[in-house]
């Protein structure tokens, strides 16, 4: 099929009117309402006003329509108005900036306090200290299923290593590690009330 000047008129004529895509192509026969679509919109006619685009309006777009893609649209938002007296509107501030990131702690820095350590019982942290005492002080790559695997110390520097001594069955961690690592929830939930 193709675009005859008669075809051309009559799809100029009935788009002008206000008919759909679809009643075009179904009166014109053998175009889809996909080609109808396009030839209004290659003649310029897609704003249904009944005059079609002047060529030098056309020329005018063009180049608007190449700026328009090479430079993205940054629009402007008004700020909220409220209403603190009658009559009066005032503008709320924009919000402060968040920062979501946490502070760095360089290596070989000592760490801040920890929330868990807190919670942590001192009759725990005496069995730990004790069973660090005793500890076999191993490295990552000497730890196998039958060790522990409580990590001690600051990772960046030359001096950390792990607990080594013989698990607990089932856990990842010797009985004094088991204690500190796997508390009761109802004895956690006591301690933040």
């Amino acid at each position: 099929m193709s675009w005859t000047d008669e075809r051309v008129e009559t799809l100029k004529k009935m788009w002008t009117e206000g008919q759909s895509a679809s009643q075009i192509a179904k009166e014109l026969g053998g175009v889809t309402r996909n080609a109808v679509i396009g030839k209004v919109h290659r003649l310029g006619l897609s704003n249904r006003s009944g005059a079609q685009a002047a060529p030098a309006a056309k020329e005018k777009a063009a180049p608007a329509r190449a700026k328009a893609k090479a430079e993205p649209k940054v629009e402007a938002k008004p700020a909220p108005e409220v209403k603190s007296a009658p009559g009066r509107a005032t503008e709320i501030p924009p919000p402060a900036p968040v920062n979501l990131r946490t502070k760095i702690i360089p290596a070989g820095q000592p760490l801040p306090p920890q929330p868990s350590a807190n919670e942590i019982s001192p009759e725990a942290l005496a069995s730990v200290r004790e069973v660090e005492k005793k500890a076999k002080k191993i490295s990552l790559m000497e730890l196998t299923e039958r060790t522990c695997k409580w990590p001690i110390g600051d990772p960046a520097t030359d001096d950390f290593w792990f607990c080594g001594l013989g698990v607990q069955s089932g856990k990842p961690y010797c009985e004094a590690h088991v204690g500190v690592a796997f508390q009761p929830m109802s004895s956690r939930r006591d301690r933040r009330r």
